[in-house]
């Protein structure tokens, strides 16, 4: 019975699902959209770089505000070493470790 029971519900979510009206275009023309009018967003991730025979993990955040603002933060995964990317409207900065310590 319970086994019924799950096999009518499945049944009944595959139809419901099936009866949306938007077609892939629709969809991705209201993403588009979306993304166009984002004012500011945040990406977290992990960046791997390969050089010769050595590899270096990056933890990666991504702070983006409108009219070209973003902040860029590389954290070296082994050794804790940080790299600060800015851009304002005229310029983008590179900071290390050193230099941050000098301001």
């Amino acid at each position: 019975m319970k086994r019924f029971k799950f096999i009518l519900v499945l049944i009944a979510l595959l139809c419901l699902c099936g009866c949306n009206s938007n077609n892939s275009a629709d969809i991705i023309d209201k993403f588009e959209k979306k993304v166009n009018s984002v004012k500011s967003y945040n990406i977290v991730g992990s960046m791997e770089i390969v050089s010769n025979e050595e590899t270096y993990t990056y933890d990666v955040n991504v702070n983006y505000k409108y009219d070209d603002y973003y902040k860029v933060t590389l954290t070296n995964k082994t050794n804790n070493h940080e790299q600060i990317i800015l851009k304002d409207g005229d310029a983008v900065y590179v900071m290390t470790h050193k230099s941050i310590q000098l301001l």
